[in-house]
């Protein structure tokens, strides 16, 4: 079975870096894409990001878009989501997620979710 781990949320002041980590079970990480997710209170989640899955031989890769870098490390089945400048926007619970069999982004169906990890920017 597929297990997403989600960590490195926690409060922080506007201004802040943190990096959140997706720890990851049951199957090859790098034949899989990876998304990020985000849901505040009282609002639907939205799409962070997605990290597609890496070529043969390749042991990581890395998006960045504007404040939010993503990035994978297949030989330690970990796919990452740092956030710079954190505003309290950015406040949210972060998932991440994967599809059955989805190589590449956008996730256009999801199968797996992790149980999320809190952010909260507030000064």
């Amino acid at each position: 079975q597929l297990q997403l781990v989600e960590s490195g949320g926690g409060v922080v002041q506007p201004g802040a870096s943190l990096l959140l980590a997706c720890a990851t079970s049951g199957f090859t990480l790098a034949a899989n894409a990876i998304g990020w997710y985000r849901q505040a209170p009282g609002k639907e989640r939205e799409a962070v990001s997605c990290i597609e899955a890496t070529t043969e031989g390749r042991d990581s890769s890395e998006l960045k878009e504007g404040r939010f870098t993503t990035s994978r490390d297949n030989t330690k089945n970990v796919v990452y989501l740092q956030i710079d400048n954190l505003n309290p926007e950015d406040t949210a619970v972060y998932y991440c997620a994967a599809g059955r069999g989805l190589a590449r982004c956008p996730l256009y169906g999801i199968y797996y979710w992790g149980q999320g990890t809190q952010v909260t920017v507030s000064s």
